[in-house]
């Protein structure tokens, strides 16, 4: 029973709602047509109007951003190309200047090279000179020896011997007159009264020949330390020209490798500034490009807005003008009736039956739940009944229009809320998608500029440990040179005083040596004078010893020319090393100043870095904020904007 009754109430409800929608269209009028699509156009320019709006917003931050980045790059290329530019040039004229010292090097070279070419051709003319000098002092002697040997053996060679002697170079001329004296008596010694003149003449001759033997020998002798210490001079010469074009060969690959190293920095610098004035002309290209883009799509875009806004604004007065009295209450009153008058055929018919149909279904309608309230015997049906007599279908109808109306505006208020979502959703995407990049981008960045800082701190510990390490080594050459030059600056000292006096003792020993000899040669004269015995008389005094103090004077000889070359050899050695310690301390003075001056350029480059660095530390923190409020705010859109049920077309 309970279905049957359910059955009859959804017939009877089914009849209402045919008769309230038949009403309802027969209600429509064209106005109100006119009006619902001038709402549609409405709704849709304004959410075209909308969408433009942010589409327009996204481009605009495109724009902002690429003319940023494309700036900051113009700008960092303008820097760059200018740093470069200094540092060509700085090299350039670094390499200028070595070529120029190069050939001061060169020249010096040159002129050590000329001068030990003379040295050696001097030397060797004074070489041959003591050769030939000391082979006539050996002959001169070896003559006088053997004539010595001759004249006191009284052999038949006397004439040769004495020959020998006379044709010497280096035999006085009071001596080669006595010799030829000599020689002449003895061609005429046949007559006995002449034998006497000819022995004295010949003891006399020996004599001189035994001094001249003597004389000879120290003459050799100090021909000998002549040509030993022209030959060490020579040496000492050769061998600091030799060190001098040694040490100044070494400076000379030494800056010839510094400005091989400044050309090559040169080229690569002008490679560098090619490479980035090309790049920053085509940044220059597109920021132009990009702006001009920018600027066409602004105008279009206000264009446009304009546009729409007044085609919004006339779509707007055209409904309210349709929707003011003097339009909607007479088309209500006139245009229904015109309406029924000219429609033809069945939908006319339909019309102007509408008003009896819909009383007679409603009569129908009350009979049909009475005759079935009496035969299932439902109080229910005979409430229904009498209600639908009543006539509802006026409730009906306006339930139904205020539905239709909260449909409406729902649906547009759907349609606002989409536009928002979209607009927000598109521009949060955007905004977290550069955050995050510019994220990336910051913390390479920060990276790079933390690795380069530890690079610079690193590299300026070693130049700093290195310039320590050059000012120790200072110090330590000038205090080894400070006692280098005491010690020879005494050595020098001690053999010029040994010098002196060795001279002095020297002095002495010939002093009395000489008057004593002259002494001897007085006596041996008178003794001559006075015949055989005061000959025998006059070799009795003594005269000291001649022939030993040959010797000692000899060794004193060879101990002078010994601290001669002590102190030549010493003066060498301090100006060699004078030489050496002020080409090290002006080398290790230009190291340490081209370190120090890095260790400077390192700092700066390094505070510059840190200061990017902490800059960039301090735009990462903010940047990640940033990311982070997109992030909450995209958490919040979701659930607003994102149906996880159905899309916004279903």
């Amino acid at each position: 029973m309970a279905p049957m009754m359910a059955r009859a109430a959804s017939l009877g409800l089914v009849l209402l709602a045919r008769g309230a929608f038949a009403a309802e269209r027969a209600a429509v009028t064209p106005l109100q047509k006119v009006v619902s699509m001038l709402d549609g156009m409405l709704t849709k320019g304004k959410a075209e109007k909308h969408e433009e709006e942010v589409a327009f917003a996204r481009f605009k931050v495109w724009c902002d951003e690429t003319r940023q980045q494309t700036q900051k790059s113009i700008d960092q290329g303008t820097a760059q190309m200018t740093q470069l530019q200094a540092d060509m040039d700085k090299a350039a004229s670094d390499a200028e200047v070595l070529a120029g010292e190069i050939e001061g090097l060169q020249a010096e070279i040159a002129k050590a090279k000329t001068e030990a070419d003379e040295a050696k051709a001097v030397r060797r003319k004074e070489h041959a000179d003591y050769q030939t000098q000391h082979q006539d002092y050996s002959e001169s002697i070896d003559a006088c020896e053997r004539a010595v040997a001759v004249l006191k053996s009284r052999s038949a060679d006397v004439p040769q011997s004495l020959a020998q002697v006379s044709a010497s170079t280096l035999l006085p001329a009071s001596a080669k007159s006595m010799v030829e004296s000599l020689l002449a008596l003895r061609s005429d010694a046949r007559d006995a009264p002449e034998a006497n003149a000819y022995e004295f003449q010949s003891g006399s001759v020996v004599e001189m020949l035994e001094k001249l033997t003597v004389r000879f020998k120290d003459e050799r002798l100090a021909l000998e330390k002549a040509e030993m210490n022209a030959r060490h001079n020579a040496e000492m010469l050769l061998q600091q020209l030799t060190t001098n074009m040694k040490a100044n060969a070494a400076a000379e690959n030494e800056k010839s490798a510094m400005r091989a190293a400044r050309l090559r920095d040169a080229a690569s610098a002008k490679g560098d500034l090619d490479v980035t004035a090309t790049a920053k002309a085509e940044d220059e290209q597109t920021l132009s490009d990009t702006l001009t883009q920018c600027h066409s799509k602004a105008k279009e875009f206000e264009e446009n807005q304009v546009t729409r806004a007044e085609e919004i604004k006339a779509i707007q007065e055209a409904v309210r003008i349709l929707s003011s009295d003097a339009v909607k209450g007479n088309a209500e009153t006139h245009l229904p009736a015109l309406m029924q008058s000219r429609a033809k055929g069945r939908a006319l018919a339909s019309l102007r039956s509408a008003a009896p149909k819909d009383g007679d279904m409603r009569a129908r309608a009350a009979e049909y739940l009475q005759t079935r309230a009496k035969q299932l015997g439902s109080r229910y049906l005979s409430v229904m009944a009498l209600r639908v007599a009543d006539d509802p279908f006026a409730k009906v109808k306006q339930m139904i229009k205020d539905l239709i109306v909260k449909l409406m505006e729902e649906a547009n208020a759907e349609a606002d809320h989409h536009a928002y979502c979209t607009a927000e959703l598109a521009t949060n995407k955007q905004t977290r998608e550069g955050k995050s990049a510019e994220v990336e981008k910051l913390t390479a960045e920060t990276e790079g500029l933390s690795a380069a800082a530890a690079e610079l701190a690193s590299e300026i510990t070693e130049l700093s440990d290195s310039v320590a390490e050059l000012q120790g080594r200072r110090g330590e050459a000038t205090k080894i040179r400070s006692a280098e030059k005491e010690s020879n600056t005494k050595t020098m000292a001690d053999a010029r005083e040994a010098q002196l006096a060795v001279q002095q003792a020297i002095a002495v020993l010939r002093d009395f040596y000489g008057k004593q000899g002259a002494a001897g040669a007085s006596a041996l004269l008178q003794a001559r004078a006075g015949g055989a015995g005061a000959q025998r008389r006059a070799r009795e005094p003594y005269t000291g010893m001649g022939d030993e103090s040959t010797g000692v004077l000899g060794m004193l000889e060879v101990i002078l020319s010994d601290f001669s070359s002590l102190k030549a050899d010493t003066s060498a050695a301090e100006a060699a090393a004078a030489e050496a310690f002020d080409r090290f301390m002006v080398e290790s003075k230009r190291n340490k100043a081209t370190k120090e001056e890095k260790i400077e350029l390192n700092s700066a480059d390094r505070a510059a870095a840190e200061a990017k660095l902490q800059q960039d530390t301090a735009d990462l923190k903010a940047t990640q904020d940033e990311l982070l409020a997109a992030d909450r705010v995209y958490e919040k859109l979701v659930p607003q904007c994102v149906d996880q049920g159905m899309t916004w077309e279903e």
